[in-house]
């Protein structure tokens, strides 16, 4: 028996083509064809994500144990959150340029960029120590190879009689196997050296049958064992596992089943190398379903990008409420077309394009909007303290008759006109409204003696009183009890020893609001007189601003956890909590709004 012969078909065709992966025999031009197929398929599985979702995986990467051995998913995800920020900076100066500045003096630090140097930065280190640490392993391995390879040619130049060479050889192969990786440098040298002495040893077995029937016949079944496994991927449903689990198949029949008798060599290796491009052959059919999900994904980014054109084209003339609505569907459709998957290759670089010339496009149009509507809130500041001048000279008037329907219209026409310059807001509001409160206290009290009738309100607010106390928690309760509100907040005053049913009628209400789970502040209510309006608007103001309060401590007691999430258990009441804080915290901003605006 020749050497030769000892070999495996695939030792026999390229005995210098060696890969790391293979730690046994080179890999033969099938194996590694079908091994480039299965990894050339797999790169169609790409998945756009957002910078948020970037940077977070990068942070979570730089938090695993072996951080510096994900160097290409963490550069993935790096050029992939760079270009979102260099794209983002690009927009702002876009939008710099186009207000009409020089775009030499436009100086932007995006918010994201201070978080992405530092991650960069710590996994450089990350990767620098693995780096460092793999250079340690690699001699470690190469020595324990090298001490492999001396047991093995201990085994065929001085063996003792009696060893066992079929025990032996089996735990040196699997040695072998498991051994770790060494420098691509050393390796070549290092693995021809290993089969060199693998191939002494077959040829001394030409002196011992007895041994090589065992160890062929072992391999054969291994072989048997590995086609049989592949014949059953024939039938699986999912070809990409079809094709991973094949990739390890070839594996295990280059390090496990060599060698076999010369009459199987070439019959096991037809059958399985048949069976494999099989396999491969339905690999059209992945590639299909890739192609036709990936045209369904541009389908549905060029409908994206049409929906934003759309908003940036108004058929009417737009306002504040359509912008600042048209803003919120922008931004869902940008996450929405981050998160749709890839696109054909040929076609991504310019559907990416088209969806950021689209997104300046709006960008450029809501900016010109609200640019021209300065001037308009200008003319609106105007219009509104010619407003304040008449509420004010005319806030001592007591000429009802005139004075009442005069500044009910100075109200009704306040409402009319459009916003004011953010800045002068509250400060001119304040002022009108001090006005029409000194105008219309004044009406009242020296109107109400007169025309109040105390009792017959005692006896309505009584009424309003026994209706409140059947109110329960059923449907329609909160609309009834802001119905009762808005009644009582239009009777009069009642006699002095009757004003106890003021302070019941309250704490009636308080009960009922709490039955219902809603807060006094919430409530719809008409009728208020300005003392009442300011008094309320007081209120709110007290309780936002202890709501913000609590939000900010809940949220900094989870900044104490590591990686805070919603799954944690011990996390979920908090979060919970947060939530309903702030869903009632838009509320009482809402109603405040209201109560300023006068709507």
């Amino acid at each position: 028996m020749t050497t030769e012969n000892n070999l495996s078909e695939n030792e026999e065709k390229n005995p210098n083509e060696v890969s790391q992966e293979t730690s046994e025999n080179p890999t033969s031009p099938d194996m590694t064809q079908h091994e480039e197929e299965a990894d050339h398929v797999e790169e169609h599985d790409e998945v756009e994500i957002s910078l948020a979702d970037a940077l977070k995986e990068m942070e979570k990467i730089i938090n695993t144990p072996n951080a510096g051995e994900n160097f290409k998913k963490f550069s993935q995800l790096k050029d992939k959150a760079s270009h979102y920020i260099h794209d983002e900076v690009e927009d702002k100066k876009h939008e710099y340029t186009d207000a009409g500045n020089a775009p030499e003096t436009f100086s932007y630090e995006h918010p994201s960029q201070a978080r992405f140097s530092a991650l960069v930065n710590i996994f450089r280190e990350k990767h620098d120590d693995f780096q460092k640490g793999q250079e340690e392993e690699q001699k470690k391995n190469l020595d324990h190879r090298q001490s492999i390879i001396e047991r093995l040619k201990n085994l065929y130049t001085s063996s003792e009689p009696g060893i066992n060479l079929f025990k032996s050889i089996r735990e040196i192969k699997e040695d072998w196997s498991k051994a770790g990786q060494v420098a691509k440098s050393e390796f070549k040298i290092l693995n021809n050296n290993y089969f060199h002495h693998l191939n002494q040893f077959y040829q001394m077995l030409d002196l011992n049958k007895e041994f090589l029937e065992q160890e062929y016949s072992h391999n054969l079944e291994k072989r048997e064992h590995i086609i049989a496994r592949a014949k059953e991927l024939e039938n699986e449903p999912v070809i990409q596992k079809a094709l991973n689990e094949l990739q390890y198949l070839h594996k295990l029949w280059k390090e496990e089943a060599e060698p076999v008798a010369e009459e199987f060599r070439e019959k096991t290796w037809e059958e399985f190398k048949e069976i494999s491009n099989k396999i491969h052959e339905r690999k059209s059919e992945l590639s299909a379903s890739i192609e036709k999900e990936q045209n369904v994904n541009f389908e549905k980014k060029n409908q994206i990008i049409a929906d934003i054109k759309k908003l940036s084209e108004p058929s009417e003339t737009p306002n504040h409420t359509y912008w600042q609505n048209a803003i919120r569907k922008v931004e869902d459709l940008r996450t929405e077309f981050l998160k749709t998957g890839s696109v054909p290759r040929k076609l991504s670089n310019q559907n990416w394009n088209d969806f950021k010339t689209t997104l300046r496009g709006f960008n450029t149009t809501k900016n010109n909007y609200y640019k021209s509507l300065k001037g308009s809130q200008q003319t609106n500041l105007e219009e509104k303290l010619k407003l304040i001048e008449t509420a004010k000279d005319n806030m001592n008037n007591e000429e009802w008759d005139i004075a009442v329907p005069l500044f009910k219209k100075l109200q009704e026409d306040w409402k009319k006109i459009g916003h004011v310059p953010k800045s002068m807001t509250n400060k001119i509001w304040d002022e009108f409204r001090d006005a029409c409160n000194a105008f219309f206290n004044n009406y009242r009290e020296k109107s109400n003696t007169s025309t109040d009738n105390w009792k017959e309100n005692y006896k309505n607010k009584k009424i309003l009183l026994d209706e409140l106390k059947t109110v329960t928690d059923e449907e329609g309760s909160i609309e009834k009890i802001e119905q009762i509100k808005t009644s009582w907040n239009n009777i009069g005053k009642v006699p002095r020893d009757k004003i106890s049913i003021n302070s019941e009628f309250n704490k009636t209400l308080r009960e009922k609001l709490k039955i219902n789970k809603i807060n006094e502040l919430e409530l719809k209510e008409e009728g208020l007189s300005e003392n009442q309006l300011t008094d309320k608007a007081r209120k709110i103001k007290n309780q936002i601003s202890d709501l913000e309060a609590e939000i900010v401590k809940l949220e900094n007691n989870l900044s104490f956890f590591n990686k805070p999430s919603r799954e944690n258990p011990l996390l979920k009441d908090t979060y919970n909590t947060i939530d309903e804080k702030k869903a009632h915290l838009e509320t009482l901003k809402q109603n405040l709004h209201n109560i300023i605006t006068g709507d």
